[in-house]
């Protein structure tokens, strides 16, 4: 019953860090954090841009869960887990497929793969700190809707 329980938290814990991440790229990075966050949204040199210090910043969070969890309060233990898996997938799908930031390149012809990589494209679209659209990382919003928000944007 422990491991489910377990189990049951890391799961929570990745779907929870999908609105946390959400919240957090709208109202911090699209906001007062838009310092880091700009070079996410320019053309920038070489292989780091200073949007990565969130990665980082994220990381030392999870670290802290992970040491207070296995000092204290063991499902904090399981959140950081959580935390870090939504990391991982994080870093493949939008720092991997999207911006092909890895040594090789892959584009998905169709399916919820590509779905992702054309909502943040127009995530990107306007290159504005306010007037972007899908803020999420592993779920996307239906491109079609995305695309309406943007042409009402523009007008």
């Amino acid at each position: 019953m422990i491991i489910f329980g377990n189990t049951l938290i890391v799961f929570t814990s990745i779907i929870a860090m999908e609105g946390l991440a959400w919240l957090a790229h709208r109202y911090i990075m699209h906001g007062w954090g838009w310092g880091w966050h700009e070079s996410h949204h320019v053309p920038t040199a070489g292989i780091f841009e200073k949007n990565d210090l969130y990665a980082v910043v994220f990381g030392f969070f999870a670290i802290g869960l992970f040491i207070i969890g296995s000092a204290f309060w063991a499902p904090l233990w399981y959140i950081a887990l959580g935390i870090t898996i939504y990391g991982l997938l994080y870093g493949f799908v939008h720092d991997g497929l999207v911006h092909q930031r890895w040594p090789f390149r892959y584009f998905p012809k169709r399916g919820y793969l590509k779905r992702l990589v054309v909502a943040h494209k127009l995530h990107h679209a306007l290159q504005t700190k306010e007037d972007c659209v899908s803020y999420g990382f592993l779920y996307a919003p239906d491109p079609r809707e995305l695309k309406a928000g943007l042409n009402r944007r523009k007008k």
